[in-house]
């Protein structure tokens, strides 16, 4: 089977932190599970380089956008190779490939009965002497009185036209604005109600986020939008009389799961349609703020396309994760940077974590104390102690062979009964369940361990001690396989050791395989790093661009 899995595009304005990563972490999760099932895999994703955020943080650091979406970009690039992240392509919008294909999408977009023109309101900043782009523009929600941007608020997360914000101003100097007529295109979204109801009524199963915020959309009433905007950093909109605008933020980067797919086809010399077969299945995996764009925004555009695209099957959309029970805040600098989590610990203890206690279905807190105890207690307690006390014994007694023995029918019933329940799981979004089921191999190995002492039957029934320890094998086996996908650091060390290849079935290790175990998987977490790592929230500076001053700014 043919499988996408889209993972939302971090905007390449400033480094990724702790709640970024747990939105996108289950996209990697999903694609390697189905490649150890044998599905044809497109997992994509890339950084999102044009927009205001970028064109903000440039005049910010005195860089040009390039400039600084590209430092962004390949800092991502890093983090994401580092924690094991497993991208089939990983681009950028600003690339080539990703250009021309908006472009071409556009092109035929506008050739259809969905886009129209007309004049709408551009904000202008007097004192800057400048047009405003939406993120320019700052005020207060028209719905809930909040503090927001011209064109979201986070607070209630109502998509908006910065001439709907109340006493809106320019955020770069605080004067009020203007607003000035000027001609766009425009998508009319309105027109698609009737086939977007119908989309969200075939899909009952997503996450309760993304059904309640689809369906609110839907029913406060569509409204059309602008696909073109007056900014001097992004895609130039392919049709005469708009050579000075370029194609809305928010109408090409999420065409960069298309545009990306189209990049992996190619190289593998597949047909890029077969992707967007009916016998394909489609995930897009992001944070709850971005729903609204994968639910609405992004079919309504593939509707306006007509190019016959699959709209998405799954969302898988999660809630906000918190810090040490305090929203995150980069201002601030109350965050966690993933560039250095990922440079000072495992990659697998930081994995787990995001999945065990991560904001799957409901809000979530990342507190250090909690991460020391599920590392010490969990991955090295339960998972690494097994495999070292297992191993260590096989190789100490029965000279690093696996010993002859008989196999028990209870654990292999239990070992051949959670592929399918964690595949099941897995393909539902469910990681977290997912994760406790594939431990549960773990917890019953260490029971059984530790109720067949072969300690002690090692001198008084040494056939005994040898199928305790052949079956501990098998359970350690079929352990690195079902928690791959969430663990594939050190799946990949059990793997090499106990020779396995990686496909989604249960495992047989024979008697005397070797197993060459020379490490051990986890390391202790030592408590005093919970006030070291405390003590640096909100007391740094947030990371800079380290780059030298441009001549030109944007």
């Amino acid at each position: 089977m043919k499988i996408l899995i889209g993972s939302a595009w971090p905007y390449a304005n400033g480094s990724l932190h702790l709640g970024h990563l747990a939105a996108l972490l289950p996209a990697d999760v999903i694609a390697r599970y189905h490649r150890a099932k044998g599905d044809s895999v497109y997992l994509v994703s890339g950084s999102d380089c044009h927009g205001t955020p970028v064109a903000i943080r440039a005049r910010q650091e005195g860089k040009t956008p390039l400039e600084i979406s590209e430092y962004y970009h390949r800092e991502f690039c890093e983090c994401f190779n580092k924690l094991g992240f497993s991208f089939d392509r990983y681009g950028k919008t600003s690339s080539d490939e990703h250009r021309d294909f908006v472009t071409e999408f556009h092109r035929k977009m506008y050739d259809g009965e969905y886009i129209f023109e007309r004049s709408a309101p551009q904000a202008f900043c007097g004192r800057c002497r400048r047009v405003l782009a939406d993120r320019f523009v700052v005020g207060k929600c028209p719905v809930c009185g909040k503090p927001c941007r011209g064109d979201q608020c986070e607070a209630c997360g109502t998509v908006l036209d910065p001439e709907e914000l109340l006493s809106s101003v320019c955020s770069l100097c605080g004067s009020p604005i203007s607003f000035r007529e000027t001609k766009h295109l425009f998508i009319a979204i309105s027109k698609l109600e009737s086939e977007l109801r119908e989309y969200l009524k075939k899909h009952p199963g997503w996450r309760r986020n993304a059904v309640a915020f689809t369906k609110k959309y839907i029913d406060e009433g569509l409204r059309d939008r602008a696909v073109t905007r007056d900014l001097d950093w992004g895609i130039d909109v392919p049709k005469p009389g708009y050579e000075e605008k370029k194609i809305y933020i928010w109408a090409e980067n999420v065409l960069g799961y298309l545009s990306m797919s189209r990049a992996v086809a190619a190289e593998r010399g597949e047909a890029f349609d077969d992707l967007w077969g009916d016998d394909s299945r489609h995930y897009y995996v992001h944070g709850k703020d971005n729903i609204p764009f994968h639910t609405i925004i992004l079919p309504a555009l593939m509707m306006a396309n007509g190019g016959g695209w699959k709209l998405p099957d799954e969302i898988i959309s999660s809630e906000y994760l918190t810090l040490e029970g305090r929203k995150f805040s980069t201002s601030q600098n109350w965050a966690i940077w993933v560039k250095d989590i990922a440079d000072r610990y495992d990659p697998d203890a930081i994995r787990y974590f995001l999945i065990a206690n991560g904001p799957e279905k409901r809000d979530a807190d990342f507190s250090w104390r909690e991460f020391v105890n599920r590392n010490n207690g969990e991955l090295l307690g339960a998972y690494g102690n097994f495999v070292n006390r297992v191993l260590t014994f096989i190789n100490k007694y029965f000279d690093g062979a696996v010993p002859g023995g008989t196999p028990d029918a209870e654990i292999g019933q239990k070992i051949n009964a959670l592929y399918p329940e964690l595949g099941k799981l897995i393909e539902a979004g469910e990681l977290k369940d997912a994760l406790d089921s594939a431990f549960s191999l773990v917890r019953f190995g260490n029971k059984y361990f530790d109720s067949e002492q072969p300690w002690v039957t090692r001198t008084t029934d040494n056939a005994a001690c040898a199928s305790t320890l052949f079956n501990c094998v098998q359970m350690i086996a079929n352990s690195a396989v079902l928690l791959e996908p969430f663990l594939p650091f050190s799946s990949a060390k059990l793997k090499k050791w106990l020779d396995l290849d990686g496909a989604w079935s249960a495992k047989y290790i024979p008697a005397g395989a070797r197993v060459p175990f020379s490490e051990i998987l986890f390391e202790r977490l030592d408590k005093s790093i919970i006030d070291d790592e405390l003590a640096r929230l909100g007391n740094a500076t947030p990371p800079v661009v380290d780059l030298p001053a441009s001549p030109q700014t944007s």
